[in-house]
This record gives structure tokens, sequence and C-alpha cells, in this order.
């Protein structure tokens, strides 16, 4: 079964801001970081199975994906991460992301017809965040209300993330609606108050993606940004 606005009989212009996360909903990148990611683990011997990791890792904050990680490695090959696995990460990732960095179809022509306040809200560092909305031509269309972890004490599935991005643009977290690829995410924008759309428009979205963010507490579920503007 395929969910979508119509089924629940949302209208975008019932809110007066969307916040949107950026990894896999604004820019395709998630899939480039992941595919890194678990080869880089699976060297050190930290193997996961995709629906694991997709649920567990994707939306945290940097310091808390790593305290996961150190976790795992503790239990299940000993002692801690190497030392500079965190630089070797993010070079072997931005050096990807510089080439293959592309935006997902679709967000200009939906924020055009929207019309109203938007706002990122992401897990990403702010300036690999910034750096990666300007790579993909977005930067403009979203500045000045761009939002990371590095804003909040307490990064996503808590709702810090998504009543800063609230706060700044002088929106009630119920007239928020945020769009989001990832469990983490949807459980953040519920605890916020906010309605949760799930999206599964990246490249990484595998097929089991759609219920799990309806399992954890996305309103709807809708795979492209066509359909997000269908519904204005």
């Amino acid at each position: 079964m395929s969910f979508g606005l119509a089924d629940t009989g949302m209208k975008l212009r019932e809110f007066d801001a969307i916040i949107f996360d950026s990894d896999g909903v604004l820019v395709d990148s998630e899939i480039i970081h992941i595919t890194v990611e678990r080869e880089l683990l699976a060297k050190m011997g930290l193997e996961y199975d995709l629906t694991e990791y997709l649920t567990r890792f994707v939306g945290l904050s940097n310091p808390d994906f790593y305290a996961e990680l150190r976790s795992d490695h503790a239990s299940r090959v000993g002692g801690d991460l190497p030392s500079d696995f965190g630089d070797k990460l993010q070079e072997k990732i931005w050096e990807r992301v510089q080439v293959e960095l592309l935006p997902i179809s679709g967000v200009p022509s939906l924020i055009e017809a929207f019309g109203g306040k938007v706002a990122v809200g992401s897990s990403a560092p702010f300036d690999r965040l910034t750096k990666k909305l300007k790579i993909a031509g977005l930067f403009d269309l979203l500045a000045p209300h761009i939002y990371s972890a590095d804003h909040v004490e307490n990064g996503k599935p808590a709702p810090d993330l998504f009543l800063h991005a609230a706060k700044q643009t002088s929106t009630a977290p119920a007239k928020c609606v945020v769009i989001e690829d990832s469990v983490n995410g949807v459980r953040a924008a519920k605890a916020a108050g906010m309605t949760a759309i799930g999206f599964t428009g990246g490249g990484h979205c595998d097929a089991g993606l759609e219920q799990r963010l309806m399992a954890n507490g996305a309103d709807t579920v809708v795979s492209s940004h066509a359909m997000l503007r269908s519904m204005i």
C-alpha cells in the first residue's frame, strides 16, 4: 500500500511553515553517507543490515552517531573506535559529495507554490549543511532559516531542533509541517507537536521505509516533492 496526502485529506495550505530535513529530502546525499559509512565500518568489524542501519542511525547528529558506534564497537569488537575514524569518514564522504551531489527533484517549484515560510532542520554540521545546499543550488531558496544540530543541545529524535526552527520563524509548532526521511526525524517532529510527513524520494530509501515511518508516527508518507506540490 502506498500512503499519500490524498489519503488523509491534508492540505499544505493549512500550515504556516514547512520545515525540511536536508539529507535525503532536499539533497540526495544520504545514499552517499550510508554507502561510505557502511563500507568503512565493515572494514572495522561492524557490519549492519541495511534496515537496521537506516532505522538506528539516519537522522542522528554526528555526536550521537559516534556515541552509538563507540558502544557497538566496544561490545562487538572490543575497545574504542580508532581516534581518526571521524576524520577519515568525513573526508571520504566529502570527496564524493563534491562530485556526486544532486538536489532532489521538485524542491523549487514546491517552495514557490507553497508561498509560506520555509526552514531547514538538519542533523548535519552547519558548515557542511550550508555547503551542500549551495552545491545543489538550494541555499538561496531556504536562507536565512537554515538550522542544524549545532544550534541546539539535543539532536533528533529530541524535538529541540524543530522547536528552534519554529521559534526562529515565529511559527507555532502546531502550524508547522515537517518533511522527514528518517525514523529519528519523524519522532523529533511528533515530539515537537508538529505534523510529520515521511519522505521516500531519496536514493537511499528501501522498500520498507514507508512502513517504518508510518509506524513511528508519520501522519502520511509521500515519494516526491511533486506529490506535496499537488496538495498545496
